[in-house]
């Protein structure tokens, strides 16, 4: 049974290749993690409107493994803003293309991770207000 994808557009998408894998065969979880680490860091440095470092992970759940030659796709949502800091979630979904018949699609991880905006200086600074959203 296939999971749905989020509507929206997936942060970023990436295909994982042989040299990812661990002694298992299987994608390396920390191969994931970076993944995962780069998905939140673009949402975080929209919404913070520049630098951004990851402080925290706050949770990671793996579900699933993710295989060689899936379409990794991450999904990253900032639900959380303070005044230096933000937190984002980071939904993780695997399309496999095993036959002819079309993909399957299922979640294989998901995190939260919190980051803190900084300044030319290299010292945390105040996460500016939302830019209004043009229509």
């Amino acid at each position: 049974m296939s999971d749905p994808l989020p509507p929206q557009a997936p942060t970023i998408r990436v295909v994982p290749m042989p040299a990812d894998t661990n002694v298992a065969g299987d994608i390396f979880g920390g191969w994931i993690l970076s993944q995962i680490d780069i998905a939140g860091s673009v949402a975080a440095h929209r919404r913070a409107q520049g630098r951004v470092i990851t402080v925290a992970v706050n949770a990671v759940q793996f579900h699933q493994p993710v295989f060689v030659g899936d379409l990794v796709s991450l999904y990253a949502e900032v639900t959380r803003v303070g005044n230096t800091s933000l937190t984002v979630d980071v939904a993780v979904y695997a399309e496999r293309f095993r036959d002819h018949c079309g993909a399957e699609c299922v979640q294989v991880t998901q995190a939260t991770l919190t980051y803190v905006a900084m300044g030319p200086d290299r010292k945390p600074r105040p996460v500016p207000p939302e830019c209004p959203v043009d229509i």
